[in-house]
């Protein structure tokens, strides 16, 4: 699909979440920016500004449409869900998304069978979908770890390429599982691992496929991606493994009374193993807002890697098998069928009677919101390898657009993903422009958005410890109340350059749960916190993140 720039607004003063917020649809905007036709699928109206002239240490972003997406969704061609492509995409576009990415289980079914079905079914759904952009994906079992998504941009190799990696470098496949300390295989395990994000690296280099990106699911589920691996992961092409599961899919897991009395947000219900990692603590295999651990801890695991001054994205979605309060269940397979003779299950049925399942459909819920200067796949793929990238739960915001500059500077300066460079003294402005939400959401809640919080963290460079997971330098520096703001506003946030460089990033919730953070409130006052086991209503503790902006400080 051709790549499509967008236009210039006729009237460069008036924003794009200035027109939401006076009753403007997004789609009437996107019409008439001439974008609304057989591609532009339903995202945030916004255009480019000129480009940066370069000059100066200042910097100049595009204005940006930011698409709505979810990488982590299931289909009858995973081993363990339950819905056909139909079910989910036109699920994803009754909740408003624009992009998703069907990332099917490995095993040999679907090596054999499922994958090149799958394609086909990618096909008609993109068809059957013209305003929505449907990526075929994967969902790796890393050797020695956890999983990954990996997905490629469309193209007469993009199966062949996944039915090729799948093959040769899968764990659950090759038997690679073996990650505990001291375990004979577990150098090899991890070290096969890094030649696969490098071997996908390489695809791309040669032009077999436009792109491909990986994203770490749910981290701390189980314990088993330790930091060194996260970074070594993110070192073997850091172009191509962009980042993680900020927060997992399965939100719906600890509705009360739903799925019973120990069930966490998440479903990050384990205890540590033998191949888990040891240093992580026993409170880092639970949600904390419904986020995961490495990503909830201010100064935490996220925090240590982006204090090495490199960008590392964090999204979230469904990982949507079982919806909760779902009627379908799975179909019976005919006499000797089975996954590994068919890489594919039997349709669903309804039952008319709920079903057990911990997830929400794709977009409901969960949303990454990925800025864009130009419309498809590739531009997709490009604002997540970039970072222009925010999420939030419960549609807890229509729209949030971030900039720093420098106060003697013009324009637009930076965004989420940038890199702002200042004289060290230099005196600079964060500029959050927030569009609070409008229509109620899936549960029948218009959610409100009560704080923003200003998390900021001293870059000290690659560390020495690749199992470091903490940022003793991190900390929330501000805490802006807006609660009962409604419509579009911007907080201005004056910010020094000290001696050293350094990076912001933002979040925010509604308010409803908050306590001191993991590592003690003099770092974080009143972030997000566990849920009692079984009593998680994911509708009432919802969070926005956003990725960081980098500012690298030089001499006077």
């Amino acid at each position: 699909m051709t790549e499509q720039q967008l236009p210039t607004w006729a009237d460069p003063a008036v924003s794009p979440a200035d027109l939401d917020a006076q009753g403007v649809s997004r789609r009437g905007l996107l019409r008439r920016a001439g974008l609304f036709g057989a591609a532009f699928a339903l995202g945030s109206a916004a255009t480019p500004a000129p480009a940066s002239t370069g000059r100066g240490f200042g910097g100049n972003d595009p204005r940006l449409a930011y698409l709505v997406g979810d990488h982590h969704v299931h289909s009858v061609y995973s081993h363990d869900a339950k819905y056909t492509f139909s079910q989910q995409a036109q699920a994803a576009a009754r909740y408003g998304l624009d992009w998703m990415v069907f990332n099917e289980h490995s095993n040999f079914g679907h090596a054999s069978y499922g994958a090149k079905m799958e394609y086909a079914e990618i096909l008609k759904a993109r068809r059957e979908n013209p305003r929505q952009l449907i990526y075929q994906g994967l969902e790796w079992y890393i050797p020695a770890a956890e999983h990954c998504t990996v997905f490629a941009a469309p193209g007469p190799h993009e199966t062949d390429l996944l039915t090729r990696f799948e093959l040769a470098y899968d764990g659950k496949l090759l038997g690679y599982t073996e990650g505990s300390a001291g375990a004979t295989d577990t150098a090899r395990n991890e070290a096969h691992a890094v030649k696969a994000i490098q071997w996908l690296a390489e695809q791309r280099r040669t032009g077999c496929v436009d792109d491909v990106l990986v994203l770490a699911n749910h981290p701390l589920r189980l314990g088993i991606d330790s930091p060194h691996e996260m970074r070594n992961w993110r070192d073997a092409a850091p172009e191509i493994m962009i980042g993680m599961e900020g927060a997992p899919g399965a939100q719906g897991a600890a509705i009360p009374g739903w799925r019973g009395a120990t069930s966490i947000r998440g479903e990050y219900e384990n205890k540590p193993s033998a191949q888990s990692w040891a240093g992580y603590p026993a409170d880092a295999y639970l949600t904390y807002g419904g986020f995961d651990w490495a990503t909830a801890t201010v100064g935490g695991l996220w925090d240590a890697m982006l204090a090495e001054g490199r960008l590392f994205t964090i999204t979230t979605n469904s990982d949507n098998h079982r919806t909760v309060f779902d009627t379908w269940k799975n179909g019976d397979w005919l006499p000797g069928q089975n996954f590994d003779n068919t890489g594919k299950l039997p349709d669903p049925v309804n039952t008319d009677t709920p079903q057990p399942g911990s997830d929400f459909w794709p977009g409901e819920f969960s949303r990454t919101h990925v800025g864009v200067t130009r419309y498809g796949y590739r531009a997709v793929m490009a604002g997540l390898r970039a970072g222009r990238v925010w999420l939030d739960h419960g549609h807890l915001l229509d729209g949030l657009d971030v900039r720093l500059k420098r106060d003697r500077d013009h324009g637009n300066g930076v965004t989420l993903g940038g890199r702002l460079r200042v004289r060290r003294g230099e005196r600079i402005t964060l500029n959050v422009t927030v569009t609070t939400a409008s229509r109620v959401n899936a549960q029948g809640i218009l959610p409100g958005l009560a704080h923003v919080d200003v998390i900021r963290g001293a870059v000290r460079g690659t560390v020495a410890d690749r199992d470091t997971w903490q940022a003793p330098d991190t900390r929330v520096v501000q805490t802006k109340d807006v609660s009962g703001r409604k419509g579009t506003y911007t907080l201005r946030i004056p910010l020094t350059a000290g001696d050293e460089s350094f990076y912001v990033r933002l979040r925010g919730s509604d308010g409803k749960r908050n306590g001191a953070g993991y590592l003690g409130a003099s770092i974080d006052p009143h972030g997000p916190i566990t849920h009692e086991p079984g009593n998680g209503d994911p509708w009432a503790d919802t969070w926005f993140y956003s990725n960081p902006v980098f500012v690298d400080v030089v001499g006077s």
